[in-house]
């Protein structure tokens, strides 16, 4: 690719909306006929394929993001966030309305979402030749789970971008995202419902084409999984007090993304994506900030 086209190095599929932070003062939160919240409730743009996009378009690399959103404030706030950025949005109208979830955060970072699954219909599509089009054109494509992306792998798969994904809590048994596991050359995952992350991750590599799969595992760190190897990558010290860990996977596979697409080996692309997502336990979930490259590139020197 030369510099000015029109060509894009990641394509992000699926995965915008809006969330609606609550910290409360434990998790799990006991019963109680009202909680009074002082620190507020907000509402702002970001699910996981914003925040994918985001990450990357932080990081210098050219990003395309293409879902479905309503015709609502929900949908302005998302698309106000791209144009924030700089990120190209394909929104295609979604008259079920703009996906939305309600995340619970404990004072120690840990989250509880609430997702509304009734923003979206069965029948939904990506238009065939749209999604044809913007995947030849770009170096690779990141396909979250959200519906209706597994309808779009064959496209993909056809023609011949190299995909990743994210798995996020996949117990390694529920069906619905063993399509996305298989198809992917890359694959992320967390560590949180798997009672043994490595039968899962070889799994994957066995049944599918990944060439990486990579499952995080908190504060104890990742699992990396690459030429048949499984090593363990370090966790990566935050640069100030952890605060909210909410969208620290999204910021993981973005800067995991970047290093691959710099030709980078896996073990540095995975110590990219700690340092990436150390830093995202650091913002609150109000604010929608990603590392830089610079910075990126600075806090994960030490492990070369």
């Amino acid at each position: 690719m030369t510099p000015g086209s029109d060509a894009t190095d990641v394509l992000v599929l699926g995965g915008a909306g809006v969330d609606t932070i609550i910290h409360v003062p434990e998790l799990p939160l006991p019963y109680a006929d009202s909680y009074m919240i002082d620190t507020g409730i907000r509402t702002r743009a970001g699910q996981t394929g914003d925040f994918v996009a985001l990450g990357l378009a932080a990081l210098g690399l050219r990003t395309h993001h293409l879902d479905l959103l309503g015709d609502d404030p929900e949908g302005d706030l998302v698309r106000a966030l791209h144009r924030e950025h700089g990120i190209a949005l394909t929104a295609l109208p979604q008259p079920a309305g703009t996906r939305r979830a309600v995340n619970l955060v404990g004072p120690d970072g840990r989250r509880l979402s609430l997702y509304d699954t009734s923003r979206a219909r069965p029948g939904d599509r990506f238009p065939a030749e749209l999604l044809r089009r913007l995947a030849r054109a770009s170096r690779h494509v990141h396909v979250t789970i959200t519906q209706p992306c597994a309808e779009a792998l064959p496209v993909l798969t056809a023609a011949g971008v190299p995909l990743s994904t994210d798995l996020h809590d996949w117990d390694g048994e529920n069906p619905y995202h063993e399509p996305f596991a298989y198809a992917a050359d890359v694959v992320f995952l967390s560590a949180a419902a798997l009672t043994d992350p490595e039968r899962t991750m070889r799994r994957i590599a066995e049944r599918g084409r990944a060439e990486a799969v990579v499952a995080t595992a908190g504060a104890d760190g990742a699992y990396l999984l690459a030429g048949g190897e499984l090593t363990r990558v370090p966790v990566a010290v935050p640069s100030a007090p952890v605060v909210d860990s909410n969208g620290a996977g999204d910021a993981f596979a973005a800067a995991f993304l970047y290093g691959r697409l710099g030709g980078e080996p896996p073990g540095i692309c995975a110590r990219y994506g700690a340092v990436a997502g150390a830093h995202a336990c650091t913002v609150p979930a109000s604010r929608a900030e990603s590392i830089g490259r610079d910075a990126l590139l600075q806090q994960a020197e030490p492990s070369r």
